[in-house]
């Protein structure tokens, strides 16, 4: 609507103007063929000036626009010669024209220049002094209103084309962030549905009981996988660092990997947004230590040292052949990079030989320290959330 109501103004403004041109010349009681002269030449100009207020002929080749300026220039003085100073406000279709194709200096010169040269058939017409100065005026002023209108028609439509990319750039975003958190969230969990399946499995007739405890942790992976859905689907994202801990813990521990964990009481106050943060970096981290190494021993560290809260993930067992990756590269940890600089923070990712001369892959996520504001639910959110899924996955 706004763009087309531009385009209406514009066009309404070109059209008055050419038609007091047109009664201008009526007045002067001109033959048939006259009038038919004066009816195509007004044609041609309108054509003209359509042409070079159009948004995107700025962009034409500079050559097509010296000619279309100078098709426009002979039909603003030529019918000078027939129709006198009526004809006169053509110019201003013309210094408007000027403005919007050419360069800025030489634009506003020419402009100027085509404002006083009017000056010259009205010496040549014996016109009075205030008319000359009426003349030399409407032309000017026709000039910033052609000029003007076509300028605003073409920003209306700039902001139009750039509300569309807008709100495709906002579905793109909302796709990324719907891929990101679907990786971030699900493949830890599905990890651990997997490898807690392939324990039972090996349990089942060795160790039943074993397998029956088994069975009831891939039953809270499993609500928490579906809770973690529901959170993606309706933009709730919040994940706690000190609930992750003891569940990666058991993780790692079914999949036979000796664990220590060492945390401060302090992490329990974290702003969600840190903790949340942190959270996805664990589960990412141990996603990464089950898929990509055959670790024994795994050390976790959540540490507040300096201003800064301190993860830390340390596991042997890397296999000769895998690379380090980029915090750039891959999925993962680039989503995690991300994250992590969105609140002031940063990943590092490193491979090295520790003092046995055992390769270590070691992940080290840093945030500035946020505590959650006093008396905020935090630890009572969490574990509200996980009753009420529990229970619903129950009943069904």
């Amino acid at each position: 609507m706004a763009t087309r109501t531009a385009r209406g103004i514009l066009m309404a403004a070109l059209v008055c103007y050419l038609g007091i041109t047109f009664l201008n010349i009526l007045s002067q009681h001109l033959g048939p063929y006259g009038l038919v002269l004066a009816v195509v030449c007004l044609i041609l100009v309108f054509l003209l000036q359509l042409v070079h207020s159009a948004p995107d002929f700025a962009a034409a080749r500079p050559r097509t626009k010296l000619l279309t300026l100078a098709a426009q220039g002979v039909l603003s003085y030529l019918p000078l010669v027939w129709f006198g100073v009526s004809w006169g406000a053509m110019a201003g279709f013309f210094a408007g024209s000027l403005l919007l194709l050419l360069p800025a200096r030489a634009a506003w010169t020419l402009y100027g220049l085509t404002t006083l040269s009017l000056l010259v058939p009205g010496i040549l017409h014996e016109m009075a002094v205030v008319d000359l100065v009426y003349m030399c005026q409407t032309t000017a002023l026709t000039g910033l209103v052609v000029y003007g209108l076509s300028r605003l028609t073409g920003l209306v439509e700039q902001v139009h084309r750039a509300r569309a990319d807008v709100a495709r750039l906002a579905v793109s975003n909302e796709q990324l962030r719907f891929s990101r958190d679907l990786h971030d969230l699900l493949g830890y969990s599905l990890s651990a549905i997997t490898l807690k399946n392939e324990l039972i499995h090996r349990l089942i007739l060795a160790n039943p009981r074993r397998a029956r405890e088994e069975v009831d942790e891939v039953l809270v992976v499993s609500r928490q996988a579906l809770a973690d859905v529901r959170r993606v689907a309706r933009g709730y994202r919040e994940m706690y660092l000190n609930s992750e801990l003891p569940s990666a813990e058991s993780v790692l521990a079914a999949a036979g990997v000796s664990v220590s964990v060492e945390t401060h009481d302090e992490i329990e106050r974290l702003a969600p947004a840190t903790s949340t943060v942190l959270a996805t970096v664990l589960r990412e981290g141990v996603t990464n230590l089950l898929r990509h190494s055959k670790a024994s021993h795994c050390r976790i560290s959540a540490r507040i040292e300096d201003g800064l809260v301190r993860l830390t993930i340390v596991n042997d067992g890397l296999v000769s052949a895998h690379q380090v990756p980029s915090p750039h590269s891959g999925s993962g940890l680039g989503n995690l990079q991300r994250r992590l600089e969105d609140i002031g923070g940063r990943l590092i990712v490193r491979r090295f030989l520790d003092d046995a001369g055992t390769d270590v892959f070691r992940i080290t996520a840093e945030a500035p320290l946020q505590e959650a504001r006093t008396g905020e639910p935090y630890a009572a959110e969490s574990t509200a959330d996980k009753d009420t899924y529990g229970r619903s996955d129950s009943v069904a």
